[in-house]
């Protein structure tokens, strides 16, 4: 039995969890890791993908595309996440979590061989649909399986793990995206179907295929939990209430509860697309910056005078190097974000938690963008940035499902994190406008979008506190 043992709030968090409990956790947490891998290849890879899926005459256009991109995933991952959370609510956790792997997996790999800009666009909706589901029932599950005073420790630990998966989405664009090595091996292979300029990026989305032998450890070693057994069992009694409605999220009991949540993933995930991504950004430009000094008094003896007047030519896998030095700065700080983000909700609240978050992240976010910064400068605080800018999302795998009792918690979580990405998309889109027709940068957009971390406070004022529900209240 995965019950939740050892409710003396007194004890450590860990002490008494079983051996089990360790099993779904990890295996929450690696499918939640390749979650994110397959949502960060394309970050890491967009600068290469795009050009190379578009006509000439329609360079100016990438921007825009990228954000079609972007915001497709956001919108495929609300459909799948808000499906498959109601079919884990109705068939299980474990079967609903193998079939989203095997969604991600399968796409991910099928986006390697993407011709036009809109088929790369479109297999991220389908990605998509597979990570939004698996994030919101392996959130779950953990929530069903742990104590109730080990949840907000274990739900930071599962959402940090992320971290490992972006990790992975860096060595790809450093080793096999942006590795000179890989293009001069592509270079010589005899074939012609495809330009052979294409094929790192395209080897970094063919990996994603990977995830898909963790189904096999999922059947084997996971059974479903007792409270959703429970309440099956219920819902099939008569008078028993139905699993995974998704009109009960809107009932008088739940409506705030899911509005809330909702608004929150939304801000979250809009500014984590619009604001964090970019942070790369700012550790590219101030390498190509140096760089450029570098290049220029070496080779012409310059003066620093002379050097705004020069030619400055920088190699382009010198400055990517730097832009996967500025992600892994940004990730880290994230995954530290993560980490605290659970010991600092349960000591202090729920909403204490997120408020505080979220007035450094705009703090911090335009000082990142708006300042100017070496890149020695650069490596803290972009992991300063990654801490506040990423680190409230922990709150989401902890905070949701303690909104909703068993019978309609992989819905509820699934709706609200998912239905986030439904409003967050149209923000992306305009951000590819802004930046096409207004000749804006991404750093300049990421300044602009920043604001909406102090749209929290406000939902925050409506936010039900759950740091101190009677454990069975909701259930």
């Amino acid at each position: 039995m995965e019950a939740r043992i050892g409710t003396d709030e007194n004890e450590k968090w860990y002490k008494g969890i079983t051996r089990y409990q360790w099993v779904v956790l990890m295996i929450a947490s690696l499918g939640w890791i390749f979650d994110v891998f397959e949502g960060q290849i394309f970050v890491a890879s967009m600068n290469e993908a795009m050009p190379s899926l578009v006509s000439p005459e329609d360079l100016a256009h990438i921007p825009t595309y990228n954000n079609f991109a972007l915001a497709a995933f956001l919108l495929g991952g609300a459909v799948g996440g808000i499906f498959f959370g109601m079919l884990s609510d109705r068939i299980g956790r474990t079967k609903t979590m193998s079939i989203t792997i095997l969604f991600y997996s399968l796409f991910t790999c099928v986006s390697a061989f993407s011709q036009e800009w809109w088929h790369m666009a479109g297999f991220r909706f389908l990605v998509a649909m597979g990570v939004g589901g698996e994030w919101a029932i392996a959130s779950a599950m953990v929530n069903e399986v742990f104590p109730k005073r080990a949840r907000a420790h274990v739900g930071g630990l599962f959402h940090a793990s992320s971290v490992l998966g972006t990790y992975l989405a860096v060595l790809a664009g450093m080793f096999l995206v942006g590795n000179e090595s890989i293009q001069q091996w592509a270079d010589g292979l005899e074939i012609e179907f495809v330009d052979k300029s294409t094929i790192p990026w395209r080897l970094g989305f063919l990996v994603g295929v990977v995830p898909a032998v963790l189904i096999i450890w999922i059947r084997v070693s996971l059974k479903e939990p007792d409270s959703w057994q429970q309440a099956r069992q219920q819902a099939q009694t008569q008078g028993g209430q139905q699993l995974g409605r998704i009109g009960d999220l809107f009932s008088e009991q739940f409506r705030t509860r899911t509005v809330v949540g909702v608004l929150l993933a939304a801000i979250g995930l809009a500014t984590f697309w619009g604001v964090h991504i970019y942070g790369k950004n700012v550790m590219k430009k101030a390498a190509q910056l140096e760089l450029s000094v570098v290049v220029d008094m070496e080779r012409k003896g310059a003066s620093q005078d002379d050097l705004p007047f020069q030619k400055k030519v920088v190699d382009k896998n010198e400055l990517k190097y730097y832009e996967m030095i500025g992600m892994l700065c940004a990730t880290t700080g994230a995954g530290l974000g993560l980490l605290a983000f659970g010991p600092i909700c349960q000591k202090y609240g729920r909403r204490p938690a997120f408020a505080f978050y979220h007035v450094i992240a705009v703090v911090i976010s335009l000082v990142v963008f708006l300042g100017s910064f070496s890149t020695t400068t650069l490596y803290p605080l972009l992991i300063l940035f990654g801490f506040f800018t990423v680190g409230m999302h922990a709150g989401y795998a902890i905070y949701f499902p303690e909104l909703y009792p068993t019978r309609m918690r992989g819905t509820g979580t699934g709706f609200c994190f998912n239905a986030g990405r439904i409003i967050a998309a149209p923000i992306l889109v305009l951000t590819g406008t802004m930046q096409s027709r207004w000749e804006l940068s991404q750093i300049q957009v990421g300044a602009y979008l920043s604001g909406l971390f102090l749209l929290a406070l406000v939902v925050l004022f409506y936010a039900p506190e759950t740091k101190d529900a009677v454990e069975g209240e909701l259930v």
